[in-house]
C-alpha cells in the first residue's frame, strides 16, 4: 500500500515580491514615482539643459520661461537642471546611510542572534549605547572634526541607524534558532553559514525589505535637513542645499522652496506607502562515500565496562550462536561511559544520561528503547553533538570510526553530520522549513556534502523520492511541506538522511507521529534501504513491537543508564532485569493488570524468578 498525497493543486513557484505590488494600487503608484525619480537623476546628464554650478549674473532668481522652465536660484543657476543633479547625490548619500546601516545591523544581528554567547553581550551594549546618543548632535561633532563632507556625514548616520535593524534582525533570529528545522539542517551537514545565509536570513528578509524602505526615507530627509542648515559639501547639488537657497530668499521667490520640498515630500511619502504595501503583501501571502575501517571490539564490552565504572550490574547478554542473525560488519560507533548534564543557574549540573556503553556495527540495527524522559534521545543528540542550549557532554567517549566525536571541533562536526551520519526526527513537518520547496531541501545537503552540480541533485533527489514510494516525485519535488501529508512528509526526510549515503543512520522515533499502516510502510522502508546501503542504525523507540520487527541489538535504558543489552531474541526471551520485563509485561494484549512500577536501581534477581508485582 502506497499512501497518497493531499489533494492540494499544486502552485507555481512564488510570486516575486515585485509582481504583488503591482498588483497592489499604493504599491504600483509608489514603485512609479521612485522609478521616476531614480530614472531622471540617472539621465541628469541627458535630461539638463544647462550646467547645474554654472552662475549667471543675469539670471538670478529668474522666474519660469523657455529659457529656464522652474527658474533660476540666487546665483542664476537653472533649479530644473540643479534638481535633476542634486537626485543624483541626495539618493546616493541616502544609499550610502542605508548600506552602512544593512551591514552593521543585519550582520550583527544575525551572528547575535545565532550564536549568542559573548557577543551577542558586547554588540547588545553597543547597540544600546548608540541608541542613547543623541545623532543630530554626533553629525555635528562629527562635522567639526572631518569637515562638510555629504559622504562621510551620510556614513556615520548610517552607523546610528544600525541598531534599528540589529533590534529588529535579533528578535527575529532568537525567536528560531532552536527550531526543529534549523536542527535539520545541521544535521544534513550544513555548515553555520550557509544555514544562516538560507534558512535564518528568510525569516528576517521581508521584515529588513520593509524596514529599508522606511529608513531610507529618514536618510534622505536627514541629509536635506544637514544641508538646509549649511552643514552639507557646498561643492555639490543636493535637495536640501536647494531648499536652503530657497528659504533665503522665500519672500522674492517663494517657487524656489516648493521644487525641493515637493520632491523631498514626494519621495520620503512613496517610500513610506511602498514599505506599507510590501508589509501588506507579505502578510497576505504568507559520488559514493568512501567507507573507513575502524578497529573492532565487542558491543557487549562497551556496556559492561560502563556499568563496571559507575558500579552497577547492567545486564550484558552474550552473543547468540553463529547463524541466529544476520551477518554483521566491523564497528562504527562505540560509546564508552557517556555522561550528559544541563548547567543550572545555581552553579550546579543537572545529569540527564549517566555512564552509557553502547556500540553499533556496520549493517546492523541498534535499538535504544525505554520509556519518556529515560535519556534515549539525549543520547542520540550527543552522538550528533546537537544537545539543546545548555546541555553538554560531562564526561565518555563517543568513538565513530577511530574519531572521538566528544571531543572533535564544531567545524569537524560537520563534515561529519549528514554526510557520514544522518538523522530522522520524529516530527517530520516540523523538520522542513515552510519557505522553499522540498526538491530544494533535498538538493542542499547532497550539494554540500557531496560536490555535486544543481542538476546531479535534481536527478538523484527524484530518485530518492521514487525510492521511498512516493508515487509522483516530479509534484512532490515542487511542493511545499504543507502540500503533502504527515507519512509524505516523513517520507521526504528519510530520502533526505540517505541522500549522502551515510554510514550511520540515527531514527528518533520516526513512527510515532504516523497511523498503523504508514508506520508499517516506513519500518518496510527503513528496512529495505539499510540493506541496501549496508548503514548501521540506531532506533530510538519506546515500542518494544518496533524492536522486535527491525532490530539486530536493543539496549534498554532508565533514568538515564543503559540497564540491560544484547540481541533482541536474547531479550524477548529471557530478560533479566525488572526494568525490562515490566515494559515487556507493559505490551498491550488481553490479560489481567499488571503490578506496581519497576523503580529506578532495581537490580535482577536473576534467571527466571519471579519478581515480585510483575508478570513475566
Amino acid at each position: 500500500m502506497i499512501e497518497t498525497p493531499i489533494a492540494l493543486p499544486v502552485t507555481a513557484a512564488k510570486v516575486s515580491l515585485f509582481r504583488k505590488l503591482l498588483t497592489n494600487p499604493t504599491g504600483a503608484a509608489s514603485l512609479l514615482v521612485l522609478l521616476i525619480v531614480a530614472l531622471a537623476s540617472i539621465l541628469a546628464p541627458l535630461l539638463a539643459t544647462h550646467d547645474p554650478s554654472t552662475a549667471s549674473l543675469q539670471d538670478v532668481l529668474a522666474k519660469s520661461g523657455s529659457e529656464h522652465l522652474l527658474g533660476a536660484d540666487s546665483a542664476g543657476r537653472d533649479v530644473l537642471s540643479r534638481l535633476l543633479f542634486a537626485g543624483q547625490f541626495s539618493l546616493a548619500g541616502a544609499l550610502v546611510a542605508l548600506v552602512v546601516a544593512l551591514v552593521l545591523g543585519v550582520t550583527g544581528g544575525l551572528i547575535a542572534g545565532y550564536y549568542g554567547g559573548w557577543f551577542d553581550s558586547a554588540a547588545s551594549w553597543l547597540t544600546g549605547l548608540l541608541m542613547a546618543l543623541p545623532g543630530m548632535v554626533v553629525l555635528l561633532a562629527a562635522r567639526a572634526v572631518l569637515g562638510p563632507s555629504m559622504w562621510l556625514s551620510m556614513m556615520i548616520f548610517g552607523i546610528m541607524l544600525s541598531p534599528a535593524y540589529f533590534r529588529l534582525v535579533y528578535a527575529s533570529v532568537t525567536a528560531v534558532r532552536n527550531e526543529l528545522y534549523v536542527d535539520a539542517a545541521r544535521v544534513s551537514g550544513l555548515s553555520d553559514f550557509r544555514i544562516i545565509g538560507r534558512h535564518i536570513l528568510t525569516v528576517v528578509r521581508a521584515p529588513v525589505i520593509i524596514q529599508s524602505a522606511m529608513i531610507l526615507g529618514i536618510a534622505i530627509a536627514i541629509q536635506a535637513g544637514l544641508e538646509f542648515l549649511g552643514l552639507g559639501d557646498l561643492n555639490i547639488p543636493t535637495w536640501g542645499s536647494m531648499l536652503n537657497d530657497g528659504f533665503i530668499n522665500i519672500f522674492k521667490s517663494p517657487t524656489l522652496v516648493l521644487w525641493p520640498a515637493l520632491i523631498i515630500g514626494l519621495v520620503c511619502i512613496a517610500l513610506t506607502l511602498l514599505a506599507n504595501a510590501m508589509r501588506d503583501e507579505l502578510e497576505r501571502s504568507r559520488g559514493p562515500v568512501k567507507r573507513r575501517k575502524a578497529a573492532t571490539t565487542d558491543a557487549a564490552t562497551a556496556v559492561a565496562e560502563a556499568a563496571a565504572k559507575r558500579g552497577e550490574a547492567a545486564v550484558v547478554h552474550p552473543e547468540e550462536p553463529a547463524g541466529a542473525t544476520k551477518t554483521v560488519g566491523e564497528l562504527l560507533l562505540e560509546v564508552t561511559d557517556l555522561g550528559v548534564g544541563y548547567d543550572q543557574p545555581d552553579g550546579s549540573t543537572t545529569h540527564v544520561v549517566n555512564h552509557v556503553g553502547l556500540a553499533v556495527r556496520r549493517g546492523e540495527v541498534h535499538g535504544l528503547v525505554g520509556e519518556s524522559g529515560s535519556g534515549k534521545t539525549q543520547t542520540a543528540f550527543s552522538i550528533l553533538r546537537l544537545l539543546p542550549q545548555g546541555g553538554r557532554i560531562t564526561g565518555g567517549s563517543i568513538f565513530f570510526e577511530g574519531k572521538d566525536l566528544a571531543r572533535l571541533s564544531e567545524k569537524e562536526m560537520t563534515k561529519v553530520r549528514g554526510k557520514r551520519i544522518a538523522y530522522i526526527p520524529q516530527e517530520p513537518m516540523s523538520n522542513l522549513d515552510a519557505a522553499f520547496t522540498i526538491g530544494s531541501q533535498l538538493m542542499e545537503p547532497m550539494r554540500v556534502c557531496l560536490g555535486i552540480s544543481k542538476a546531479e541533485a535534481r536527478k538523484r533527489a527524484l530518485a530518492l523520492l521514487a525510492k521511498v514510494g512516493i508515487p509522483n516525485p516530479e509534484r512532490t519535488f515542487n511542493s511545499y511541506p504543507h502540500q503533502v501529508s504527515g507519512g509524505m512528509a516523513q517520507r521526504v526526510l528519510i530520502a533526505g538522511a540517505v541522500s549522502c549515503e551515510p554510514d550511520l543512520l540515527i531514527a528518533d522515533e520516526p513512527t510515532t507521529a504516523l497511523d498503523v499502516t504508514v508506520q508499517a510502510e516506513v519500518l518496510n522502508l527503513l528496512r529495505e534501504l539499510q540493506a541496501e546501503l549496508n548503514m548501521g542504525v540506531i532506533l530510538v523507540t519506546h515500542n518494544f513491537g518496533v524492536v522486535a520487527d527491525l532490530c539486530d541489538r536493543v539496549s534498554v535504558m532508565q533514568s538515564g543508564r543503559v540497564v540491560e543489552t544484547g540481541p533482541v531474541r536474547a531479550i524477548f526471551n529471557d530478560a533479566q532485569h525488572p526494568y525490562t520485563r515490566q515494559l515487556l509485561a507493559a505490551i498491550l494484549e488481553d490479560t489481567a493488570p499488571r503490578g506496581e512500577y519497576i523503580t529506578a536501581g532495581a537490580v535482577p534477581t536473576g534467571g527466571h524468578k519471579e519478581l515480585k508485582g510483575v508478570t513475566p
